[in-house]
């Protein structure tokens, strides 16, 4: 081997080494501990479940009978997507009296992968030409105003 790929090799494994390596773990949420999702039950009101739970990490805003509680885990490596490890909600309905009528948990397995629709929506707007739409408004400027004479 020569000295210049010698060379161009001993550089390329210090550039490579340099790249991060680091994994990190990010948590987001509030999820109650199971012990204490455990205490609810139906019929509690909703300062009781306050009370137990902490307050919501969101109230639906359709529905402010509606507390969800969430967390995840999400995996980052230097500039790679990340990747979602762990993923857990806990939803809690209210009846119009404000109390507990339905209680779910869903974790990432329950979630559905959605593909997103890249077709386009006709506007129900106008489509001008090259001209009206770049010249149209020659003339209609008036710095100073229309003059008014009496």
């Amino acid at each position: 081997m020569s000295r210049c790929n010698l060379f161009f090799y001993g550089l390329l494994l210090i550039f490579l080494n340099a790249c991060s390596t680091d994994v990190f773990l990010v948590h987001n949420g509030n999820m109650p501990a199971d012990d204490k999702i455990a205490q609810i039950k139906t019929g509690l009101s909703q300062e009781e479940v306050e009370d137990i739970l902490g307050s919501p990490s969101m109230v639906s805003t359709l529905n402010k009978n509606e507390w969800l509680y969430m967390s995840s885990t999400v995996k980052k490596i230097a500039f790679l997507t990340p990747k979602v490890i762990d993923r857990d909600v806990l939803t809690i309905r209210f009846d119009n009296s404000g109390t507990v009528s339905e209680i779910s948990r869903l974790s990432e397995a329950d979630g559905k992968s959605l593909k997103i629709d890249t077709d386009q929506t006709q506007s129900g707007g106008h489509n001008p030409g090259f001209f009206k739409k770049y010249f149209g408004g020659v003339g209609q400027y008036m710095p100073i105003g229309p003059s008014k004479e009496k």
